[in-house]
């Protein structure tokens, strides 16, 4: 059975991002289903796969990690708007690999992701 997981690392700071909400939607044509929702730890993973089981399937999904707020948090004067509030990450998983692992590493400008392992 496959799996879905990521991480957040805060270039920024030069940590893990912990307390960060992360949001997995399943994306059918225009409409986003909701699939999971989870705070990443003191490591900047979440504590369970966001997709596995019978709900690992072929598709498209979208990631959104809520890095506005968790800057905000941490005392990070940001601009209103934020740069980057909300980030979004749209990708594909074929289920017949058995582990998609989607890391992100952000600052409050800028980011950037890979497929990892």
């Amino acid at each position: 059975m496959g799996r879905l997981t990521t991480h957040v690392l805060d270039a920024a700071h030069g940590c893990p991002g912990s307390d960060i909400k992360i949001e997995l939607y399943r994306v059918e044509g225009e409409q986003l289903e909701l699939v999971a929702s989870q705070q990443t730890n003191s490591d900047g993973r979440c504590n369970t796969p966001l997709l596995e089981g019978d709900d690992y399937r072929s598709g498209v999904y979208q990631l959104q990690f809520s890095a506005g707020d968790y800057y905000r948090a941490r005392g990070v004067k940001l601009a209103e708007p934020a740069f980057l509030d909300v980030v979004v990450l749209r990708f594909g998983i074929d289920a017949e690999q058995d582990h998609y692992h989607v890391p992100l590493l952000i600052s409050p400008y800028s980011y950037s992701t890979y497929r990892g392992s």
